[in-house]
């Protein structure tokens, strides 16, 4: 962004301001150049400008590392997919007996094939504790037509699997650190339905821990963009 660098050089000569375009568009004045600049520091002069949110740097680390893990996870259950697909070819309904294939459970059974093992009974005994399914269920949907395509691909998928994985594990962990100050905003979120402390982290990392900032619930629903927008077309 190019503001970053300027906010940190005016940082303790000036009050800085980072101001939304949509609400400097919606005050009337001059829209050109280097006039436009005069009428916006009037404008600010005046008063006239509400400042954006702009979270202090330990937020704004902590938005980073739960930005960057965001998309790690999505990238591992598109693999953890196609991984499935191949599954599929290769006639193995693991999906249906093992509820995390990436598990302890299902690992083992993949690791197998990859070393080409196919014989299902073999494969049903590398599981190991309560599994829902009985033993009968395990070994038919462990009786497939695996070829060596299919072991490729089982392999393909899952080395980008493991390294996917290991980077968002050192991802949390690196999250905790920054994590620490908020921790008792995180243990109030925690408290409500259906948010635990993953969910909790992202949301102080998106809206800090200061809701002064913001002047009512509406206000942050709306910066959040969860309000719905009224905007018109054909008059409807």
């Amino acid at each position: 962004m190019y503001w970053k660098p300027v906010w940190h050089i005016l940082a303790g000569h000036f009050e800085r301001v980072l101001a939304h375009a949509a609400h400097i568009k919606n005050v009337p004045g001059r829209k050109t150049d280097v006039q436009d600049a005069t009428w916006i520091a009037d404008l600010l002069a005046h008063g006239l400008i509400r400042g954006s949110f702009v979270p202090p740097t330990p937020i704004q680390d902590l938005r980073a590392l739960t930005r960057t893990r965001k998309p790690l996870v999505r990238e591992v259950a598109r693999n953890t997919q196609r991984l499935q697909k191949a599954l599929e070819d290769a006639n193995l309904k693991l999906t249906h007996v093992i509820s995390d294939i990436l598990g302890k459970n299902g690992r083992a059974v993949l690791d197998a094939l990859v070393a080409g093992e196919t014989d299902p009974a073999k494969l049903v005994d590398l599981t190991e504790g309560r599994l829902k399914a009985p033993r009968e269920k395990l070994l038919e949907a462990m009786r497939g037509h695996v070829r060596e395509h299919h072991r490729f691909l089982i392999k393909v998928h899952l080395e980008p699997i493991d390294s996917l994985q290991k980077a968002v594990r050192e991802l949390e962990a690196r999250v905790d650190e920054p994590l620490d100050p908020f921790r008792k905003n995180v243990e109030i979120l925690t408290t409500m339905p259906g948010i635990r402390e993953t969910a909790a982290s992202v949301i102080v990392s998106e809206i800090g821990h200061d809701m002064t900032r913001f002047k009512t619930a509406g206000h942050l629903i709306s910066w959040a963009g969860m309000r719905p927008r009224s905007d018109e077309s054909a008059g409807k």
